[in-house]
């Protein structure tokens, strides 16, 4: 049984990353709010990760930083405030949570950590500039990290294209939207957020003990293909 702490598994991607690490290894989960499960592996801390010290935890072996957001927008009504937001949440959470729990993941069984990333940081689309941006440096910091780490600690990232979650509801409102955003992508489909806690628990099981400061794009072909 492994020890996985999870940042932001009460939602989304990270829920679903959570019930199923609940499944065989313990897992510390670290949010606002509270997941709606009850489990004997799990153990819950209400916390917001760039206002609130982050718990102790005396053994892990993978930390997976789920937080993000979703902020489309044409140029001219983004904010340098929604810059800064969508910058902390995604990098800074991220960098808090890493330098808080290294010293004891680096003690953990092949340990490792998952960060998320999205298509946008690859693909150029409108509206995306303060998300996009802010998932560039996730990228940047997996492979600076990657490199740093490279003998002790395995980093790598998720990039998914637009998943079916609470975040996203806004753009997969209706059944016209979600045959539009089935018809963008060349494989014909979107991501559930299953979907990713499958390839969450593959970059921090012993079958990846040989890849580290990779972004792994899971797009349904959107970026990879032009048909």
């Amino acid at each position: 049984m492994k020890n996985i702490v999870i940042i932001g598994g009460s939602k989304g991607i990270g829920s679903a990353i959570l019930l199923q690490q609940l499944e065989t290894n313990m897992v510390y989960n670290i949010s606002r709010n509270a997941p709606d499960i009850t489990h004997p592996n799990l153990k819950h801390f209400s916390a917001d990760v760039l206002q609130d010290s982050l718990p102790e935890i005396e053994t892990i072996d993978a930390l997976i930083y789920c937080p993000g957001s979703i902020n489309l927008k044409p140029i001219g009504s983004l904010t340098i405030d929604d810059f800064r937001k969508d910058f902390e949440i995604n990098v800074i959470g991220a960098v808090k949570a890493i330098q808080k729990y290294l010293p004891v993941l680096k003690k953990g069984t092949n340990p490792s950590i998952v960060l998320f990333s999205t298509v946008a940081a690859k693909l150029g689309m409108p509206f995306h500039a303060s998300i996009a941006t802010a998932k560039a440096g996730v990228e940047g910091l997996v492979k600076s990290l990657g490199a740093e780490l490279a003998s002790i600690v395995r980093i790598n990232a998720i990039a998914p294209t637009i998943t079916e979650t609470g975040l996203s509801a806004g753009i997969l409102r209706n059944d016209r939207m979600k045959e539009n955003m089935v018809e963008r992508h060349p494989m014909k489909g979107y991501l559930k957020p299953e979907e990713v806690a499958h390839m969450a628990d593959f970059l921090i099981s012993e079958n990846a003990k040989s890849i580290s400061g990779q972004v792994f794009e899971m797009d349904y072909g959107i970026v990879t293909f032009k048909i």
